[in-house]
């Protein structure tokens, strides 16, 4: 038994050093620390399971067993017993963090930091590889398939890692497989007492032959050439997902230079580039609209005390048809139907495509591209924008401040109302946001006494030489302060509308560029802007932005929300423009005092969300349809063979038939039947017979003959049934004289004996019995079992006949045939 302990606890370790790659895409190692208790359970069941010498599907449980105490410990849900025995609680937990993790999976990029869903994840993946290897190295002795689920486990990494995975884990894992398939090679030696060398010498000591000596090196050999060559050939150290990784972390938006961390923050991206010195073209857009807003990218919307963060969106794909807003305009809002094409340059790399507000038919892009009605963004899980040329309709709306006024405020059990008024308690903002609504009777009269707080007259200004951030404390700050940049100004209005009851949200995108001779607009990083965007009912989502317009190059203001820094005669109408020479960008100067940024994230955002999901019934209904037909295979069998032994016709018996002879007179003949018919007939009768005996669970003694089988049949089991004991009876003659005998059994019919047998056999036995009979009958799985028996030991044989012709081309037996020089 201590060579199977020792090979158990090598497969745990070699599964712990084939997850060495998982190290490339989580921060901190608390992943390792984790799943090495886990799998140091599972192998502490799988040897206690061994001592005690229990079956291998005894083992098999013992480990699983072991996996879920280990998750219960390292992942506690709170409701355990002596503090590791799982509860139904507990099991319940582990399927919220199973849901949280998908979610999660598409929210964060590498490197991940320690998230309990993800780490959860890893470690039950990790443990489950861990039982699989056992079973593999240890249960069955085939340790070489072993290496299939540890390549489970790099497959990870290779999948998601933006860069080439480093070649240090690589071979960390390689160690690990090569380390379990020598203790296995070890041990197999031992097993025959004394070991030889390949000389002939015996041994005490460890001394490999030279053929596993060669075999070593040459294992040693091919796993440096494979880290090596993909580092040494130019173009084999990149991966697919380099195309479409992340950007260098200086806010630059060129890809391919550096990885992304922790979770997207579309607040990072903005701020990386608008401090950066270098512009660059993003977007160009042309419309044929005269003063479009602003393109939009994506909506920041999910409100928790560390501040505003992007929420995963859903939708379907962008090639179906989208809703049309102008189906269902309200009164007092005006909207006009335009065009617009859009080309992405190769320094915008995310997964979120730059469109305008309410867009209703799209080209150029395929099922790729998914749509969200709720936050009004096209995104994907699987494409990039990078480089992309495509074109789309979109709605514009324009609102009158008499229809915002007459807007009612939307029912507090609305879906949007409970989810975009959620916020952290902060009571500076709660005093101020009571302050500033006090007398107010309608939504909008509430949010433009908002708008109107973050003026130039309240002191407030432009700079980006302040701490980005949307949490309490830095909107705190923000409004102490009222210096900031969009960032600070539309989620400072976000959270004050919201503290007031009323839905509100930051939106993250362009303000307009500057125009080319063709009119088209050419957005660069310095046009990157945010603004808030707040829900009226029955009207939608309506922006506002408080960001001064003259900080802001291309900034938009409207009759609902002007521009209220301008003089009151030159306050623009609708859809105007601020001036182009304004006093500065939203990017603003890059001043040399500005503070450090966390701009590590640049403009690549790996967010993607799932599709629109699909009726789960459906998979539900054809996942039980197809088990109810796997299980019908086995009925369905035995239903053919009985059919196929029904198909000859009953042998009639021996029969005189009047022909007219000489003069008249008429003469019998006498037909006989065909003997081989007959022989067959009662060969078949006698098949289906002691299958139903195998199916009702009655005793067969193939060493019997058929009459006394059948005498014991009319004895013991159809003792009571006359008619039956008799057909049992007919039955075990009819095969007999087939066997023996010159001339078959032709005066009789079989089938009518064989039906009543099988209903008095029916009649005795229980309604278990009956039921397995009917749905999985054992004459069958009997013969199945039978004939997989029969084509192991024929494939045994064969390799074995293959292995000995092969020996004969053996490089020792060659070399020993070599003549001496």
């Amino acid at each position: 038994m201590t060579p199977h302990r020792n090979i158990g606890f090598v497969a745990a370790a070699a599964t712990l050093l084939a997850a060495a790659p998982l190290s490339a895409i989580f921060e901190r190692w608390t992943w390792l620390i984790q799943a090495a208790v886990v799998v140091a359970v599972v192998a502490g069941s799988a040897a206690l399971s061994r001592l005690g010498r229990m079956p291998l599907w005894g083992q098999v449980l013992a480990m699983l067993a072991g996996l879920t105490l280990g998750l219960t410990w390292v992942f506690p849900g709170g409701t355990e017993l002596l503090a590791f025995v799982p509860t139904p609680a507990t099991f319940a937990h582990f399927g919220d963090l199973l849901q949280t993790s998908l979610q999660d999976m598409r929210s964060y990029g590498v490197k991940v930091p320690d998230v309990d869903s993800l780490l959860f994840l890893a470690v039950l993946g990790i443990g489950a590889v861990a039982v699989v290897v056992d079973v593999l190295a240890v249960g069955l002795r085939r340790p070489a398939l072993a290496g299939l689920p540890m390549l489970a486990i790099y497959s990870v990494p290779v999948a998601v890692y933006v860069d080439s995975v480093p070649a240090t884990p690589f071979v960390v894992g390689a160690a690990g497989y090569l380390w379990l398939l020598v203790t296995d090679n070890v041990d197999r030696v031992r097993r025959f007492g004394r070991r030889f060398t390949g000389e002939g010498r015996d041994v005490d000591v460890w001394e490999a032959s030279p053929l596993a000596a060669a075999g070593r090196r040459l294992a040693v050999v091919g796993v440096i050439v494979a880290v090596a060559l993909p580092l040494a050939v130019p173009g084999m150290t990149g991966g697919l997902l380099n195309n479409v990784g992340a950007g260098p972390g200086d806010g630059s938006g060129r890809p391919g230079q550096g990885g992304s961390s922790g979770r997207v923050d579309l607040f990072a991206a903005l701020s990386g580039q608008l401090n950066q010195s270098e512009e660059l073209d993003l977007v160009k857009v042309s419309t044929n609209e005269t003063t479009p807003f602003y393109l939009r990218l994506g909506v920041v919307d999910d409100l928790r005390p560390s501040g505003f963060q992007a929420r995963v969106p859903t939708g379907r794909p962008i090639t179906r048809p989208l809703p049309d807003p102008g189906e269902r305009a309200p009164r007092g809002v005006d909207q006009q139907r335009y065009r617009a094409t859009v080309e992405v340059t190769k320094n915008l790399n995310m997964p979120l495509m730059p469109v305008y507000a309410e867009p209703v038919k799209t080209d150029d892009l395929n099922g790729n591209w998914l749509y969200d009605p709720n936050q009004q963004v096209v995104f994907s899980n699987r494409d990039n924008a990078r480089g992309k040329s495509y074109s789309f309709d979109y709605v514009r709306s324009t609102f009158s401040p008499a229809a915002l006024r007459a807007a009612p405020s939307l029912p507090s059990d609305s879906p949007v109302m409970r989810q975009q008024t959620e916020r952290p308690s902060v009571p500076a903002v709660e005093e101020l946001v009571a302050q500033l609504v006090k007398g107010k009777s309608n939504d909008y009269d509430k949010v433009r006494a908002i708008y109107d707080y973050f003026s130039v007259e309240n002191g407030f200004t432009y700079a980006l030489s302040t701490r980005n951030g949307s949490s309490g404390e830095d909107i705190t700050d923000f409004l102490a302060t009222k210096v900031g940049y969009c960032q600070q100004y539309a989620a400072a209005m976000a959270w004050l509308v919201r503290a007031a009851g009323i839905p509100a949200r930051v939106a993250v995108g362009f303000t307009n560029g500057s125009k080319a001779d063709s009119g088209t607009y050419v957005l660069t990083n310095r046009n990157l802007h945010a603004w808030t965007e707040v829900n009226f009912s029955g009207i939608g989502w309506v922006p506002f932005d408080a960001t001064p317009a003259a900080a802001v190059t291309g900034s938009v203001r409207s009759a609902w929300a002007p521009d209220i820094d301008a003089p009151e005669e030159a306050t623009p109408s609708t859809g105007s423009t601020s001036a182009p020479d304004a006093a500065g960008p939203s990017a603003g100067p890059n001043e040399a005092d500005r503070l450090d940024k966390d701009t590590d994230q640049g403009l690549t955002l790996n967010q993607g969300g799932p599709a629109e999901e699909s009726p789960v019934w459906p998979w539900w209904l054809a996942g039980a349809l197809a088990l109810l037909a796997l299980l019908a295979v086995p009925a369905l069998r035995r239903s053919a063979l009985r059919r196929r032994r029904r198909v000859r016709a009953v042998t009639p018996a021996a029969t005189a038939l009047p022909v007219p002879g000489q003069r008249g007179e008429t003469r019998q003949v006498v037909v006989g039947v065909d003997a081989e018919a007959a022989r067959a007939d009662a060969h078949a009768a006698w098949d289906e017979l002691l299958d139903t005996l195998v199916d009702f669970h009655v005793r067969v003694d193939r060493t019997e003959t058929p009459r006394a089988t059948a005498e014991r049949l009319a004895r013991e089991a159809l003792a009571e049934r006359g008619d039956a004991a008799t057909g049992v009876r007919l039955l075990g003659r009819a095969e007999e004289r087939a066997r023996y005998a010159r001339d078959p059994l032709t005066d009789t019919e079989l089938q009518p004996a064989l039906r009543t047998v099988r209903g008095a056999l029916a009649a005795g036995a229980d309604r278990r019995t009956r039921l397995l009979a009917a749905l999985l009958p054992p004459s069958v799985l009997q013969r199945w079992r039978t004939g997989l028996a029969e084509r192991s030991a024929r494939v045994v044989t064969t390799s074995g006949q293959v292995r000995q012709r092969m020996s004969r081309w053996s490089p020792r037996r060659l070399l020993a045939h070599r003549p001496a020089r």
